[in-house]
């Protein structure tokens, strides 16, 4: 039942919308990503599968836009002097991983008995990660922003860079009949042209965006600086195809171009949730356009190469990551995640069936292998993340805790780490800080912070840290359950030290009571005080007025709380009131020399 004919019916957008609802939720409650769930509900109302949609092409070139405003995004985030940093990653390799995996996968096609040139485009095709996979893993994971996605997003852009020399390739690869050649005028023409494209976008890009929005922006007009962001991304890829080049590489120039502006985040929120909804339509679209029976037809080579391009490409990928020095960790993962065919493997075949360089046969099964290999990269990443033993942290320019002394301890150096360390650091009193996020204490050193890396839920890291001769213990992490075994570790190892704990909320509050914790306080009781504090002014209260009445905010919160833990919610007020005459009589005990 194909459902795409009208042209005002909802149908197949309420189908498309409800496949993607069902399917997507149901494959991350079960731990297998969204990209998955995504592929298979393509699967399931496609052509080969319910018959809902009989023609996936349609819905892919659409959703091609994807990753058009994806490369938008990354050319936004791309800084030219970022860019620049990362000059050697793109050229250098992603040109290497470019070379090798074209080389080795040439190979295999010819060892499937396939000529050279077959070999050589299935082989670059499948060379061509895809990039929306890649991407929507990692920023799953949070791993956009890392050095090692970094590595990897510089890999992306080269391939995506490359598939316009390889779409001219196909054109030379080309046969021609007898005494046929093309002449040098219409090439130099050709190239001219991409020129030309290229230098009118950079023009615009310097002299005519800012304005534009600044005009915009002055106009108060929200729904226009949307529009204006949607055609200057969909214009500068129109003018990049006009020239004969890739859409997305236009896109990636127009967002480096803005990555300066004023209105570069305004411009990243005003696309995004367009990307978002064309990403899942991508999804749905590859999936469908998995043909089962051209699969069943030929499933011996289908599978077997399937498995054999994407074993080649990650053992290559793999050892070019070795080369350029990355650890096993990191190689690994980028084996994994890059070891698909992708999205430009498309556009590369259509162009090449065009020219004649492969037949249709060919076309259809490269374009089964490479949807199956998109299809498996969420899988084996699942795998690796299950059964890879974890990776080990880099320590480069981290020094780990050692034996030290400090008045006070501060355990977790995120937003109130930082803040609770300014007062302790105007006063002049020996500070120690521990973190086990080795980027945060990178970060922290470009401030003049020194941060020493530890795990404040070890005794023996405590100690190292100068816990036992400490005045204070502040512990400032954002995990309660931590924060609550750190408190009750340091009351018994450290009784000299009051401990002072960053509750996440009451309920914490109480299970630091309960440990017996020094002082505590939520982290956001505080600002809420002040804040309506704030309100209450601004309905005309006078100042001592607001005091008095947040005052009285504040004591019976107090009671509230001494009720809540005196009223058995939680059991251990026995313990606190033996940790506090313990407490006592230690500082009596403390105090009967000097008398």
């Amino acid at each position: 039942m194909a459902v795409e004919g009208g042209g005002g019916d909802l149908l197949p957008v309420v189908m498309l919308l409800g496949a993607a609802v069902v399917a997507v939720p149901l494959f991350k409650r079960l731990g297998l990503g969204s990209v998955l769930g995504y592929l298979a509900a393509g699967l399931a109302i496609g052509p080969f599968g319910l018959g809902w949609f009989s023609n996936p092409q349609t819905i892919l070139h659409t959703a091609e836009l994807d990753v058009v405003m994806f490369l938008f995004i990354i050319g936004l985030e791309m800084r030219p002097s970022h860019l620049w940093g990362l000059r050697r990653a793109i050229f250098g390799l992603g040109s290497l991983q470019a070379v090798v995996c074209g080389t080795l996968l040439t190979l295999v096609g010819v060892a499937f008995g396939f000529s050279w040139t077959v070999s050589f485009v299935s082989a670059m095709g499948f060379v061509l990660t895809s990039t929306a996979i890649v991407m929507q893993l990692l920023g799953e994971r949070g791993d956009v922003a890392a050095p090692r996605g970094q590595k990897i997003v510089a890999v992306l852009l080269f391939e995506d860079l490359l598939i316009v020399p390889l779409l001219a390739v196909v054109a030379f690869l080309a046969p021609h009949a007898a005494g046929e050649a093309a002449p040098a005028g219409s090439r130099w023409a050709t190239v001219g042209l991409a020129a030309g494209a290229v230098g009118v976008l950079v023009a615009a890009g310097l002299w005519l965006l800012n304005p534009l929005f600044r005009v915009l922006a002055n106009a108060k007009a929200r729904e226009v600086m949307t529009a204006a962001a949607l055609l200057v991304v969909l214009g500068a890829a129109l003018l990049m195809q006009l020239g004969g080049l890739s859409m997305a590489m236009g896109a990636f120039l127009a967002g480096v171009l803005l990555s300066e502006s004023t209105f570069r985040h305004q411009l990243e929120a005003d696309v995004e949730p367009f990307r978002g909804l064309l990403l899942g339509l991508f999804f749905l679209g590859v999936g469908m356009s998995l043909d089962l029976a051209v699969v069943a037809r030929n499933w011996v080579l289908i599978v077997s190469g399937v498995l054999s391009l994407m074993l080649v490409k990650a053992l290559c990928i793999y050892g070019v990551a070795r080369l350029a020095r990355s650890s096993h960790a990191d190689a690994l993962d980028r084996a994994v995640l890059m070891a698909q065919g992708g999205e430009f493997a498309f556009v590369l075949f259509a162009a090449a069936l065009a020219a004649g360089v492969i037949d249709p046969v060919v076309n259809a099964n490269m374009t089964a292998i490479v949807v199956l290999s998109m299809a498996l990269t969420p899988l084996t990443v699942l795998l690796h993340k299950r059964f890879a033993s974890p990776a080990e942290v880099s320590m480069e320019g981290v020094e780990a805790v050692s034996e030290r002394s400090a008045n006070v301890l501060i355990i977790g150096f995120g937003r109130v780490g930082q803040i609770a360390s300014q007062g302790v650091l105007a006063r002049g009193a020996t500070l120690t800080i521990i973190d086990n996020d080795t980027q945060m204490i990178r970060d922290a050193q470009a401030y003049g912070f020194k941060v020493y890396y530890g795990d404040g839920s070890r005794e023996d890291v405590l100690h190292a840290a100068g816990a036992q001769h400490a005045c204070a213990i502040v512990v400032c992490i954002d995990d309660k359950a931590a924060a609550t075994h750190i408190a009750k570790l340091a009351q018994a190892a450290c009784p000299q030290a009051r401990v002072l704990v960053r509750a996440f909320d009451r309920e914490h509050a109480l299970e630091l009571a309960n440990v017996g914790a020094d002082y505590f306080v939520r982290e956001t009781f505080e600002s809420s005080m002040l804040l309506g504090r704030e309100a209450l002014l601004a309905t005309g209260a006078r100042e001592d007025e607001a005091d008095e009445i947040m005052e009285r905010v504040r004591r019976r919160d107090a009671e509230r709380f001494d009720l809540e833990v005196a009223g058995g919610l939680f059991a251990g007020r026995a313990l606190i009131l033996g940790n506090i005459a313990k407490r006592n009589a230690q500082q009596a005990e403390a105090q009967a020399p000097a008398q």
